[in-house]
């Protein structure tokens, strides 16, 4: 992707919100994409154009080399038109409730219309991470979208953010090793991002010592397997939930963070020999016995752009069952979105007012395991459908 003549070209939706103030100066300070130059397309509702317009004049001010543009638009055929990299940050919130069902539901509408203008007019090699929750079904109605609309981008251009959830995985590793995070690899995040999710330790994760040597993390912790296999992942599983609680708010820094290192991981410099991260990709091979069509999370390797499902690992009965649980809620969440995202097809979408928006407010004290979605208030209306 690198090409110090042209810009790469990235779109954001919900960009005014926390997680998108906090991702910005990640792709613009060059943290990312080092000295490639970069346009950002930042895609908002009418009602946050106004807050949006003070974030272009801050980004403006902080004098970014590789910045060259920053757009502000409430129209998604503009911000993803020749798109390179595409985020997709703005979703609809969980609210009190609201059941998970309801909640997919309410973003098929607007990952339907996102899938769709990317499939029309995104660059053909466009990689796409989407971090609004449920986010491993969003990422699958917007990839399904996209190709249905067009058979230039391939599903592999796709993700859902579970690095979130391995960074939190490796955090909490390293706290109880003592070590710096930096030392745990190979830590993997199993599954949906939500509590169903296997964060696992054990199968292939290592820390590498003063002298270099990779000792695997079931030696490490073989007095210690009790917090391993039940605290440890009931931690990564909830965090989202606990940093709410705790800040009032959701997590952002974290979120923005996780994503800026998924990209650099994926797009420039790739994982290092040896080493895996965790990425929800789009499952068409049926590894390790989990079903095809979902979006889920695996041990990914990177190189040259693209990523690569580590295979082969050898994987306990503990492990298989809790695969089994989180693949088991991912195929009920693609049936419930499948229904709503025909629907959406098939209907005008001038005369969608009634559907969900893509919402940015921060006002997200009502949202339980949603913690990358950002909320909106009741009178906010749709744009998203009505423009397509």
């Amino acid at each position: 992707m690198t090409n110090h003549t042209n810009p790469i070209k990235i779109a954001i939706s919900g960009a005014a919100g926390n997680i998108g103030y906090a991702l910005l100066p990640l792709l613009t300070s060059g943290y990312i994409f080092q000295d490639q130059p970069v346009e950002l397309r930042l895609l908002e509702i009418p009602q946050a154009i106004k807050s949006l317009s003070g974030t272009r004049m801050e980004l403006l001010d902080c004098a970014f080399p590789c910045l060259t543009d920053v757009i502000c638009t409430t129209d998604p055929l503009i911000a993803f038109k020749n798109a390179n990299v595409i985020i997709l940050v703005g979703g609809f919130p969980r609210k009190k409730g609201m059941q998970r069902k309801d909640l997919i539901q309410a973003n098929t509408s607007i990952f339907t219309s996102m899938g769709r203008a990317i499939g029309e007019v995104a660059s053909s090699n466009v990689k796409v991470v989407v971090v609004a929750n449920p986010a491993n079904t969003n990422c699958l109605v917007a990839l399904n979208e996209a190709l249905s609309s067009s058979s230039r981008i391939p599903a592999k251009n796709f993700c859902a953010l579970s690095y979130l959830d391995h960074q939190r995985a490796k955090g909490q590793i390293a706290q109880r090793l003592g070590v710096s995070p930096n030392r745990v690899k190979n830590v993997t995040i199993w599954g949906n991002h939500s509590e169903t999710q296997y964060p696992d330790a054990l199968t292939d994760g290592y820390c590498v010592n003063d002298n270099g040597e990779e000792i695997p993390l079931r030696s490490l912790l073989a007095n210690d397997l009790d917090w391993v296999t039940n605290d440890f992942i009931s931690i990564v599983q909830k965090r989202g939930k606990t940093v709410m609680e705790a800040r009032g708010n959701s997590s952002a820094l974290s979120a923005a963070m996780a994503t800026a290192e998924c990209l650099k991981t994926w797009l420039v410099t790739g994982t290092n020999e040896g080493e895996t991260v965790s990425m929800a990709v789009y499952n068409d091979m049926g590894y390790y016995g989990v079903k095809k069509g979902i979006v889920f999370s695996f041990p990914c390797e990177c190189r040259n752009g693209e990523w690569f499902v580590q295979e082969g690992l050898e994987l306990s009965e503990f492990a298989q069952q809790k695969l089994e649980v989180t693949e088991s809620e991912l195929l009920e969440e693609r049936e419930a979105a499948q229904e709503l995202a025909k629907m959406s097809r098939d209907r005008s979408m001038s005369t969608a007012s009634s559907s969900p928006s893509l919402t940015t407010s921060e006002s997200e004290s009502e949202i339980s395991e949603s913690e990358m979605s950002l909320s909106a208030s009741d009178s906010i209306q749709p744009y998203l459908t009505s423009k397509m």
